[in-house]
């Protein structure tokens, strides 16, 4: 009955986004619809087209239990606001207690309806109960954060048939929604919304740093109002421990108030609740900022944003630039150069500037340029002063200046590991310019942080992990360690959440909650951090061949397509400015670089390890 149900499903909704596009069209119209065929592409409806909009069907007279259950799993998809359709499936009592925000289940394909086996459960009689089947992909909780799940789904569905009036009508049914992931991916749209590092500010400007927390909206339901009150009610629970809001405690949106769109000098405006009364200049600076870089996320087209007073008084605006001024944020901050190991395992540089296959690459000043130490990975500082590089033998990490005057000194950090693959892993920087690296000796395997580059190197604690770090990569916000894992030879990617606390005026660093970001690899070659949430990760899924594919931290995956096919990949370099070009170090053709809407292009044959900064 499963797949009748999705064919079902899928010619309803065929006809429902047939009518509703057709209404669109302000002139000619539709002369007829369609009412059968082949409709698979039904469910691949272009995510951008926000004008043709999805209404199930109310149920109809003297319908069948089991269209009931059918009818109401096809309201689940709609782009009804409230779930008002879905609603009339359900008596007075179920609807009220139904709570259809609280979680959305993403199941591989739609859910599958089974009829319960017992007596009781035939259409005969004044009751019947369904089971709904499925193999679970992701779930989305009340807060709107994604989180990948496996296993199978089963959950009942009760029914009853209405004395008077005969019609069946659902009296019991699980909270929340349940679909298929093509239509999860039609219906709901990652956004990231935006706060601040808790305890971080940038080491080169003293700005407070912004981070990225991403949510899933449903794409055709007011997105812009659903994103805001999602931003003022706070961070989601994994990121909460590490980020700061500066909207006050309370902060809503003014009562009443929905449908948020930008005027046409392209600017929002939003008028907020009286908790928000009494703020500081500064402060409301702030607040428009979180809101500007989150709105600009879901809609590039918003210039500015300016907060209203619950009486409707002017308390603030901020635009683009007053915003950058106002907090530090990856992503808008482009590299001047790209760095790699040339033939001589020497520090070279090229600037990012232009997409000709010209290296220009020079030895960058200091001792990594000259060649004083020959290196095998290297790590530059977010502001492009200091360097980080592990010897070649992998064995000793140096910290060293960028200057021509810059001295080499003696390693901060060695590895007592018996062979290079059991030593050191390439190092990463943070905005607040603290340095990471992980000593993958299997007698004593340790992520280490060096505060500022120079300090002591601290011991840092995650009491969640299960195998062994082999790649570390820090978020530029401070707060997030992308870390591959090996455990019985299979490699995962991990993001855990970063905390710092002092005792005896000793720092005390630990990595939290490490989620995967990968599910389903048993192989990640590579990776980087490619935006203030997306990761690009070379890898391969159990059976399958090497790919590169983007991944958000949550373990969901970005829209848009996935780099094209590159083979041999050993590392791979991305920047958070997505304007820049990604690069790869191939086993074949050496450094090579994809262009945005190219082709990967050779850089130069002899060179490793390339890098941003980061």
């Amino acid at each position: 009955m499963g797949a009748d149900r999705e064919g079902s499903a899928r010619r309803r909704l065929a006809r429902a986004v047939a009518y509703a596009a057709c209404g669109a069209v302000l002139l000619g119209g539709c002369a007829s619809m369609p009412d059968s065929g082949d409709l698979r592409d039904v469910e691949s409806t272009p995510r951008q087209d926000t004008q043709v909009r999805v209404f199930a069907m109310p149920p109809q007279q003297d319908a069948s239990s089991t269209e009931i259950v059918q009818g109401f799993l096809e309201a689940l998809t709609s782009d009804d606001p409230n779930y008002d359709t879905a609603r009339k499936y359900l008596t007075k009592a179920a609807a009220k207690t139904w709570q259809p925000e609280s979680q959305a289940t993403v199941l591989a394909n739609g859910p599958s309806i089974q009829t319960d086996p017992r007596p009781a459960g035939r259409e005969g009689t004044s009751s019947i109960t369904y089971t709904l089947q499925g193999s679970r992909v992701a779930t989305v909780d009340a807060q709107q954060a994604y989180a990948p799940a496996d296993g199978s789904y089963r959950r009942s569905v009760h029914l009853t048939r209405d004395a008077k009036s005969g019609q069946w009508r659902i009296d019991s049914l699980p909270q929340g929604v349940v679909m298929g992931r093509s239509d999860f991916q039609r219906n709901y749209t990652s956004v990231d919304k935006y706060y601040f590092a808790s305890d971080t500010s940038a080491a080169e400007t003293g700005q407070p740093v912004a981070v990225a927390d991403p949510v899933f909206v449903r794409s055709r339901v007011d997105p812009t109002t659903q994103l805001v009150r999602s931003l003022l009610k706070g961070p989601t629970t994994w990121l909460g421990p590490v980020v700061r809001s500066s909207f006050p405690t309370g902060t809503a949106l003014k009562k009443g108030v929905s449908g948020l769109v930008p005027d046409d000098q392209n600017r929002l405006t939003v008028p907020l609740n009286v908790k928000a009364s009494r703020i500081g200049s500064a402060k409301c600076g702030e607040m428009a900022t979180q809101l500007l870089f989150t709105l600009r996320n879901l809609t590039p087209t918003v210039d500015s944003v300016a907060l209203q007073s619950v009486n409707g008084a002017h308390m603030c605006d901020v635009d683009e630039e007053q915003a950058e001024a106002t907090a530090w944020r990856a992503s808008t901050k482009r590299p001047d150069y790209l760095y790699f190991l040339d033939g001589k395992h020497r520090l070279v540089r090229m600037t990012t500037a232009g997409t000709g296959t010209s290296t220009g690459a020079v030895a960058v000043p200091g001792p990594f340029g000259a060649g004083t130490k020959p290196l095998r990975s290297v790590a530059v500082a977010r502001d492009e002063r200091t360097a980080a590089g592990v010897s070649s033998d992998g064995r000793a990490l140096y910290v060293t200046s960028l200057a021509s005057d810059g001295s080499l000194g003696g390693a901060v950090l060695t590895s007592h590991g018996a062979t290079e693959d059991d030593r050191l892993t390439a190092p990463s920087w943070d905005a607040r310019g603290d340095l990471w690296v992980a000593d993958r000796d299997p007698a004593k395997p340790q992520l280490y942080m060096l505060a500022q580059g120079v300090g002591q190197p601290v011991a840092v604690q995650i009491p969640e992990l299960d195998g062994r770090i082999k790649d570390v990569r820090v978020a530029a916000d401070g707060v997030r360690i992308a870390l591959v894992v090996e455990k019985d030879d299979k490699q995962s990617l991990l993001v855990g959440r970063i905390e710092r606390t002092k005792s005896d005026d000793q720092q005390e660093v630990s990595v939290l909650e490490p989620r995967s970001a990968t599910p389903g690899s048993e192989e990640v070659t590579a990776m980087s951090w490619a935006g203030d949430s997306r990761l690009v990760v070379v890898g391969r899924e159990q059976g399958g061949v090497q790919q590169t594919r983007y991944v958000q931290v949550d373990g969901s995956t970005p829209d848009g397509p996935a780099p094209a096919a590159l083979t041999g990949v050993l590392a791979i370099a991305a920047s958070e400015d997505d304007r820049v070009a990604l690069v790869a170090d191939s086993q074949d053709d050496g450094i090579v670089r994809l262009p945005s809407g190219d082709q990967w292009q050779k850089v130069v044959k002899d060179g490793s390890a390339p890098v941003y900064p980061g």
